[in-house]
This record gives C-alpha cells, sequence and structure tokens, in this order.
C-alpha cells in the first residue's frame, strides 16, 4: 500500500526527472528480477529520479503477462524502499486493465500509468468509461497516457478529473501542441503533465513553455548522468546547452532509432549493452539492431560530451 496520497504522488513527480527503466530478461525471454533490481538501484543512485516507471512502455509492458506486470512491479517496490514513487504500467481492455491495478497498488506501487486499450479505436464517451474504471478500481494515482487509440478532448479530461480525484497526471505522447495547450488551458494545475513523445528530451524545451516540467527519458537507462544534465539545461531553459546535447547526442540517436520500426525500446536495450550493463533481448515482435547499427550507437555512446 502507497504511503503517498494520489496527489502528493502527482507533486513530487512534476519537480525532477522520470526513469523507465527496462525489463530484464534471460535468453530464453523469463524475467530476471535480480539484474532488474540492480539496475534500478544503479539508477536510483544517483539520488535526483522523481519517478519510476516499472513495466513502463520502455519496460516493454505490451509483452509482458498481467502475471508478470505485477512481478516487475513488486521487485521495482522492494527495490525503490520509499525514494522516489513507483508508477506501474496499465492498459488493455478494461477488465484487464482494472485486474492491473488492483495488482499494482497491492504491490505497492504509488501510482499507474494507464495506457491505450487494446485494438479498438472507441468513442470519447467509451475512454471516459474505460478510464473512469481504472480510477474507481484503486486509491492510488493515475496517469493517462493520451496518444494512438486513446486521445483524450479537454471536455472528456475535465469531467474525469471532475468526478475521480485520484486522475491526477496527464501524458502526452501525441506532439499536437494546440491539443495541450487547450488541455493547460483548461486543467492548470489540477493535473501534473509528462512529456511522452519519443525522444522525449527533443520536445522537453518547448514543452516546458506549455506546463510540462517533467518527462520520462528512456536515455536515463544507459546515460543517466547525461540525461540529469541535459535535464538541468532543459530546466535553465538554456538554449544553447539544449541544442548542443541534441545536435551531438539526440538527433543522431533518433536517426539509428528510425531505421526500423519498433526500435523505440530496442535501441535502449542496445544502449544497456553498449555500456556493459546488458538487459538482455527484446521479446517479439520487437526485433534488435543489426551489428553495424549497434557499433553506430556505441561510437555514439562512447564519445558523447556532457551537456
Amino acid at each position: 500500500m502507497s504511503k503517498l496520497s494520489p496527489q502528493e504522488m502527482a507533486k513530487i513527480l512534476a519537480k525532477g526527472l522520470l526513469s523507465f527503466p527496462v525489463t530484464h530478461f534471460d535468453r530464453n525471454f523469463q524475467f530476471q528480477e535480480g539484474p532488474y533490481r540492480e539496475h534500478c538501484a544503479w539508477l536510483l543512485s544517483f539520488k535526483r529520479l522523481t519517478g519510476l516507471f516499472a513495466a513502463g512502455g520502455t519496460g516493454e509492458f505490451f509483452s509482458l503477462t498481467p502475471g508478470e506486470v505485477a512481478t516487475v512491479v513488486s521487485a521495482a517496490v522492494k527495490e525503490t524502499a520509499g525514494q522516489t514513487p513507483v508508477i506501474a504500467g496499465c492498459g488493455y481492455g478494461t477488465a484487464i486493465a482494472v485486474e492491473l491495478a488492483k495488482a499494482a497498488e497491492k504491490a505497492g506501487a504509488d501510482g499507474l500509468l494507464l495506457l491505450p486499450p487494446y485494438l479498438m479505436v472507441p468513442s470519447q464517451e467509451g475512454l471516459i468509461a474505460h478510464i473512469e474504471a481504472v480510477c474507481q478500481a484503486t486509491s492510488i494515482g493515475v496517469i493517462v497516457y493520451n496518444r494512438d487509440n486513446a486521445i483524450l478532448s479537454e471536455d472528456s479530461l475535465a469531467k474525469l478529473c471532475d468526478r475521480n480525484p485520484n486522475l491526477v497526471g496527464f501524458k502526452d505522447g501525441v506532439g499536437d501542441i494546440e491539443l495541450m495547450m487547450r488541455v493547460y488551458a483548461k486543467m492548470g494545475d489540477r493535473l501534473t503533465y509528462v512529456g511522452g513523445l519519443p525522444t522525449a528530451e527533443t520536445f522537453a524545451l518547448p514543452y516546458l513553455e506549455m506546463g510540462v516540467t517533467t518527462y520520462s527519458s528512456a536515455i536515463y537507462n544507459f546515460m543517466p548522468e547525461w540525461a540529469l544534465a541535459f535535464y538541468d539545461a532543459v530546466r535553465a531553459k538554456d538554449h544553447a546547452k539544449v541544442m548542443k546535447g541534441l545536435k551531438e547526442f539526440v538527433l543522431p540517436y533518433i536517426a539509428i532509432r528510425n531505421e526500423n520500426k519498433g526500435y523505440a525500446v530496442s535501441i535502449v536495450k542496445a544502449g544497456m549493452t553498449a555500456i556493459g550493463r546488458s538487459a538482455g533481448p527484446v521479446r517479439t515482435p520487437l526485433t534488435e539492431l543489426t551489428p553495424d547499427q549497434f557499433s553506430r550507437l556505441k561510437r555514439l555512446i562512447d564519445t558523447a560530451k556532457p551537456v
């Protein structure tokens, strides 16, 4: 059971950088709790994280069984031991999402990241009902991930917030600046806003101007000090440092990522291997980087300069 209220959790998230750790698998694609917890401990050792998202998108939520999601979340809660909020991945259809929400709360998670429902494109009414069912199934805080087939209008979001006090966060994965401004204008500080576009560093500075004070950094998995320095440059609105980081690392990194579909997670695990902290393979239908792509990524990481 979380010791934080949903509102307390949301305020903590808004104050710093968020980490989405990869999920560790062995050669047979089975979860490795020991290495995963060791990785979480390493990420936490820098004493700067304001949230750790277990079994999120970068953690291959979409490839985990509901039982595995609960196991991964439990491992993160145990390793974090209250140092920072743990947010659990949640999603699929309403019935499964409700079960996942309850299991996450039982495991000690402080909140949920509600990913889009599976396959169908719902109406606003259906999406409201789906999100509300999850909110009402748990007492912990809920963050909705606005992307793909789960894009809420500002009016739908307002209705949900009116009826569900534990809906405390809005993560944007759309990149529609007009929609983001409409949401922020209507909801103001009722919500904590999280940047969730891949790769989030690219959009961090312009999104800060719209009230999005934090974002999910996949790069933090393998370059934590660099990621923290970049975040500091964003919060200081140091345009020169931000552009330096984008030109020297982020944009070349994105260029490799964009060479194949599904690489948003694969390239992060490749980065882990490149620094000697392998998290094992990605599960299908994701695929690994080619040897040439991996070589170029490793060279990019090895020559990365401080922001």
